[in-house]
């Protein structure tokens, strides 16, 4: 009867070990989903994909709110986070490629929208904070 008892316990722990391996990869899939950001504007054809674990939550949570900032302080901040952004992605040898792994196009003479200009620039702040990054001589502040 003992053997019998420590025979249903491996079975049962083993089985709840590949349980719970299956609902900590639907997990992870899911958070991918809803961590992805997706701004796009078919009119001017251009579209922005973020990809970063958290970012859509922390979007949420924590960013100030719309509205907060007008479109002109966001333009001017945006088109110098993009610049430095851009200087980093090309010097792989100084900064690290996998953190600046694309060049962003971010014209100053195309009017993208408070939305974009809003979500990038708060991208920009979420990145900083998380990766321990300064991309100017602002400080990244919420």
């Amino acid at each position: 009867m003992k053997n019998l008892f420590l025979i249903f316990l491996i079975c049962f722990g083993v089985i709840s070990c590949k349980t719970s391996q299956k609902a900590n990869v639907s997990n992870q899939v899911s958070e991918v989903e809803q961590d992805t950001v997706r701004i796009a504007n078919d009119k001017l054809e251009y579209e922005i994909i973020i990809i970063e674990p958290g970012f859509s939550t922390w979007l949420l949570s924590t960013a100030k709110p719309e509205g907060y900032y007008s479109q002109e302080f966001l333009e001017s901040r945006n088109q110098m986070l993009v610049s430095e952004w851009n200087s980093r992605v090309l010097q792989p040898n100084r900064y690290s490629p996998s953190l600046y792994e694309a060049r962003i196009d971010y014209e100053p003479n195309i009017d993208y929208g408070y939305e974009v200009n809003y979500k990038l620039y708060n991208y920009f702040i979420y990145f900083q904070i998380t990766h321990k990054q300064q991309l100017t001589g602002f400080t990244p502040r919420i």
